[in-house]
């Protein structure tokens, strides 16, 4: 638990951060030039790496990003305040309101018994609020795969979903059965795309229902496949050998060495 003093530290360092903000605003060229819209690449590539860090674990480098993310937040409202659309404190209380109106069960007199009541309440309020779909908060420029878990999500909350994995595996196998049906068959490029997405779809709930996040999964064997070639390319450059002009046989040899290791 955060400590008083702590508290006020904090506090204190977040007001320093809004001072250094606005004189950056005010002297920085690269900083006056800034608008929201020439911040927003910008804020989704911190953002990878900051999930690029989680992955990794490392407490320091997530630190560090946060503090990039964080940086972000407050341009947007410094940006915005000069609009006079809103500011960093407007930000906070629209924040910590809506925290209190979503979380009844510890400011309200609702009671719940579990993590799932939680999320079921809380897309119930979405809806009271003004939401017209339960699917409405899934940003559409989402990564596929995290689209995908964040729709089957929003789906279970309002108890649209299968009853047990083994459901949902034989679902699975259906997806496969059917996507291999039409390559076999060598159906349009188009219905066999169709097939492949409901297969990953398929995937990604089977992945949900047994604690596996999808995205994660992916992403580690990417790292894991690059770590694993980058050996082969490292080894067959110290044999004085060309990988492009190598057999399959011969890289084999190394990425089977690079599976020990």
């Amino acid at each position: 638990m955060t400590t008083p003093n702590r508290t006020e530290q904090t506090l204190a360092a977040f007001q320093q951060l809004l001072s250094i903000m606005n004189e950056l605003r005010e002297k920085c060229p690269w900083d006056k030039k800034q608008t929201i819209e020439s911040l927003r690449h910008l804020t989704i590539e911190e953002t990878y790496e900051l999930t690029d860090a989680i992955l990794e674990g490392d407490m320091l480098a997530i630190k560090k990003e946060l503090g990039d993310v964080l940086l972000h937040l407050v341009f947007y409202s410094l940006i915005a305040s000069e609009k006079k659309a809103f500011d960093m404190a407007d930000v906070i209380e629209s924040l910590s309101a809506k925290l209190i109106h979503r979380h009844p069960h510890i400011y309200g007199d609702v009671k719940v018994e579990n993590e799932e009541q939680v999320k079921q309440n809380w897309e119930k309020l979405k809806l009271k609020e003004g939401n017209s779909s339960v699917l409405g908060g899934v940003p559409l420029s989402l990564p596929a795969m995290i689209k995908a878990a964040r729709i089957q999500e929003k789906a279970k909350a309002v108890g649209f979903d299968w009853e047990n994995s083994n459901q949902v595996w034989s679902k699975v196998e259906e997806e496969l059965a059917e996507f291999k049906t039409e390559v076999d068959s060598k159906a349009e490029q188009e219905k066999i795309e169709g097939e492949l997405g409901d297969v990953f779809f398929s995937l990604i709930n089977y992945a949900r229902f047994i604690g596996v996040n999808p995205e994660n999964a992916l992403e580690k064997t990417n790292k894991k496949f690059i770590k694993r070639f980058q050996y082969i390319e490292q080894e067959a450059k110290k044999s004085g050998k060309v990988l492009s002009e190598m057999t399959l046989s011969e890289m084999d040899i190394y990425w089977n060495k690079a599976k020990g290791l």
